[in-house]
C-alpha cells in the first residue's frame, strides 16, 4: 500500500485518519452538541521545503505520533529525531470496525512495536496503545499529539511536583527560546522566563515568537493525569489523559513562530505539543541527579523494556463543545463517565471507557496481545 495514503475509521459523532508513513494519526474532528471540533494542528509546508538532513517526519508534520526513543538518536543525530516510530512506516493490520491496528517496520532496541487506535459510538474519545513486545534496555517515549491553537488557550493539569526545562534552549542563533534552561519551578503560572521576568504556562501564547519545551512533573498521589487546553475562540476544549503511574511526565512544546531556518521560516505558529510520556533526558536539572527524583518516587523515569513479554503506553484524546470559556479546575473519572468542571461552575458529563487507562494499579506488563496479531 502507498504509506503516504490516509486510512480513515469512524464511529458514531467521531472519525479520524492514519498515515502509515510516520504512524501519523491525524484528521481527528469530533461532533459535539452540534459542533465539529479539530483538535490537531498541520504544518503548512510542502515537503521540497524541507531540508535534506531533516528529520523524514518534518516532511509530514501534524497530528499525533510516537516517539521512542524520543529526542536524538546517539547514531543519526538530528537527522533521527524521536526514532524509527516518528520516521519510519508502519503496515495497517486487519482490524474491526472502530479500530486500528498497525506494526512498525523497524525494531526499536530490539522491540516488536504495535499501534492501536480506536473509537466508539457516542463517545468524544480516541483511545491509543502502543505495545512494545521483547526488546532491551530502557528509552525514553511519549505520545506527540500537536494541537492547533491559533487563536490562544487557557491550559490547567493535574497536580504536578514541579516544571522544569530543557538542559539547553531549543533555539539560540537561528531562532528564540524565551524560557530559562535549565530551570525548574513548582508554580506554572510562575515559570522564570528568559530575561528575569515570569511565565505563565497556563496561557498559550505567552510570547511573540518563541520556540519553548517544558515538562510537568507528576504528583504521585494523582489518579488520573490529565490536561485541559480550552480554545475560547473556537467554544471547545481539547482533553488528553493518562495513568500518571505510568506517564509521569505532561511535555509542552510551544512552537510560535521561534525558528527562522527553513522549514520552519518564522511561520510555524499556533501549535502546542502536548506530550505524554516517560522521557527523563529532557528534564535538564533532574536527569544529572543520582539518584533521579523519579526514580526515587518510585515514577518511571524511562520505558522499560521486557525481553521474554511486553510493555504498553496507553493514551486517551479527545474533546467537547466548551461554550462558557472557562478555564478547567478539575477532570474526574467515576466509571465510564468523566465530569470536567470550570473555573465558574460550568460542566460537562462525558461518555468514556472508565477503565481504558488502568487507573485501578493495572501492570502494563500483564496486558494481553492485540486479537490477531502474532509476533
Amino acid at each position: 500500500m502507498e504509506t503516504d495514503l490516509p486510512v480513515s475509521i469512524s464511529a458514531l459523532d467521531i472519525r479520524f485518519a492514519f498515515t502509515a508513513r510516520g504512524g501519523v494519526l491525524r484528521d481527528l474532528a469530533i461532533t459535539d452538541e452540534g459542533q465539529v471540533i479539530a483538535p490537531f494542528h498541520r504544518a503548512t509546508w510542502i515537503e521540497g521545503e524541507v531540508p535534506a538532513d531533516a528529520p523524514p517526519h518534518q516532511r509530514w508534520l501534524e497530528g499525533d505520533f510516537l516517539a521512542a526513543p524520543m529526542g536524538q538518536d546517539e547514531q543519526l543525530g538530528h537527522a533521527g529525531l524521536h526514532g524509527p516510530a516518528a520516521n519510519g512506516s508502519w503496515e495497517v493490520l486487519p482490524t474491526p470496525a472502530g479500530t486500528l491496528r498497525a506494526v512498525l517496520d523497524a525494531a526499536v532496541q530490539g522491540a516488536t512495536v504495535v499501534k492501536e487506535l480506536s473509537v466508539e459510538d457516542g463517545q468524544p474519545f480516541l483511545y491509543q496503545r502502543h505495545l512494545f513486545i521483547g526488546g532491551s534496555g530502557s528509552l525514553p517515549a511519549s505520545n506527540h499529539a500537536m494541537l492547533s491553537v491559533p487563536n490562544g488557550a487557557k491550559l490547567s493539569f493535574s497536580r504536578k511536583r514541579w516544571w522544569e526545562t530543557l538542559p539547553e534552549p531549543l533555539e539560540t542563533t537561528r531562532g528564540r527560546s524565551c524560557l530559562a534552561y535549565p530551570r525548574r519551578a513548582e508554580d506554572p503560572a510562575e515559570f522564570p522566563g528568559a530575561e528575569g521576568g515570569p511565565v505563565n504556562l497556563h496561557r498559550y501564547p505567552w510570547g511573540e515568537a518563541h520556540e519553548d519545551f517544558v515538562s510537568g512533573v507528576e504528583d504521585p498521589a494523582s489518579v488520573l493525569g490529565w490536561t485541559a487546553v480550552v480554545r475560547p475562540v473556537e467554544s471547545d476544549l481539547i482533553l488528553c489523559l493518562k495513568n500518571p503511574r505510568a506517564l509521569p511526565m505532561t511535555m509542552l512544546w510551544h512552537s510560535n513562530g521561534g525558528r527562522d531556518y527553513a522549514p520552519w521560516n518564522s511561520r510555524h505558529r499556533g501549535c502546542l505539543g502536548v506530550e505524554d510520556g516517560a522521557a527523563l533526558p529532557v528534564l535538564g536539572l533532574s536527569a544529572k541527579e543520582i539518584p533521579d527524583p523519579l526514580t526515587a518516587a518510585g515514577q518511571p523515569a524511562l520505558l522499560r523494556l521486557d525481553p521474554t513479554g511486553m510493555v504498553e503506553m496507553r493514551h486517551v484524546i479527545g474533546a467537547c463543545h466548551w461554550p462558557s470559556g472557562q478555564m478547567v479546575a478539575g477532570v474526574m473519572l467515576d466509571g465510564d463517565e468523566l465530569t470536567v468542571t470550570g473555573d465558574w461552575g460550568a460542566e460537562r458529563k462525558l461518555p468514556i471507557r472508565g477503565s481504558w487507562l488502568g487507573l485501578g494499579g493495572q501492570d502494563a506488563r500483564q496486558a494481553t496481545v492485540p486479537l490477531g496479531w502474532d509476533p
